[in-house]
């Protein structure tokens, strides 16, 4: 029921954190692996990786905030597949104000192009290739700032509800194609995205204060989430946001 052998995935944003984690683990359980990243250097050190260990992994340099990018990561994947079984929307970034009025028109247009736009737009782009499959998954990374205020800033926070938002639409548009969709919301993870903000101790010790498992996350934790819910073991699963968040969504006074 978990394994994902003969599945073909495109993670979005597959070098870094939670994306490397699902990378990993998608490989591991089975996958043929097809990664984004806007570092090239650092994509083909995971692609060699992959492949000194014997993993079908590929990928490709492209920023999906643009239709340039797009455009280019579609065409290499079509000289690999005609179909794949699995999208992963993981790319996405912040920028940390605590003020809304502190944001640029620039600030927020690339959020909302990186973290939402591409979200919609690759989706689309994937439709023709998740049809084929006949029993496709998606999952998008969204985030418990979605759901609830974070001192995250705003043009994140409304990025990750429109995930949310888009991932109900969707599953029930394409679940007539056999294509499940659903969402993760993490809370804070291990990851280079929140290393700085972590290492202040005042912010860690509010967040611990916030978490009932007293913990901050791993990747993996929600790289098993994400392997769970494209497997046959989530087969009657769709149009759901799943937090992965050591309880913080629940916990009220």
């Amino acid at each position: 029921l978990f394994s994902l052998t003969d599945r073909r995935a495109l993670i979005t944003g597959g070098t870094k954190g939670i994306g490397k984690a699902i990378a990993d683990l998608f490989l591991e359980s089975g996958a043929e692996v097809f990664i984004t990243a806007r570092g090239k250097e650092l994509l083909d050190s995971r692609l060699k990786e992959y492949k000194d260990k014997g993993f079908k992994a590929y990928g490709t340099d492209a920023d999906v905030s643009t239709d340039a990018g797009i455009e280019k990561v579609f065409s290499e994947v079509n000289k690999i597949w005609d179909s794949f079984d699995i999208l992963v929307n993981n790319a996405g970034f912040n920028i940390r104000k605590s003020r809304t009025v502190d944001y640029t028109t620039e600030e927020y247009n690339s959020i909302l192009n990186t973290n939402l736009n591409s979200v919609f737009k690759v989706s689309v782009k994937a439709f023709p290739y998740l049809v084929k499959s006949g029993n496709s998954a998606v999952v998008n990374l969204s985030s418990v700032a979605g759901m609830t205020y974070l001192k995250t800033g705003s043009p994140y926070a409304i990025t990750k509800a429109g995930i949310n938002q888009l991932t109900k639409n969707l599953a029930v548009e394409w679940a007539p194609d056999g294509i499940r969709v659903n969402a993760i919301a993490p809370w804070f993870i291990e990851t280079p995205l929140t290393s700085g903000i972590l290492g202040k101790p005042n912010f860690y010790e509010a967040v611990m204060n916030r978490t009932p498992m007293k913990r901050v996350g791993k990747p993996v934790e929600v790289a098993a989430t994400a392997l769970f819910l494209c497997s046959d073991a989530a087969s009657y699963i769709t149009g759901q946001c799943l937090a992965v968040d050591g309880g913080f969504s629940v916990y009220g006074f």
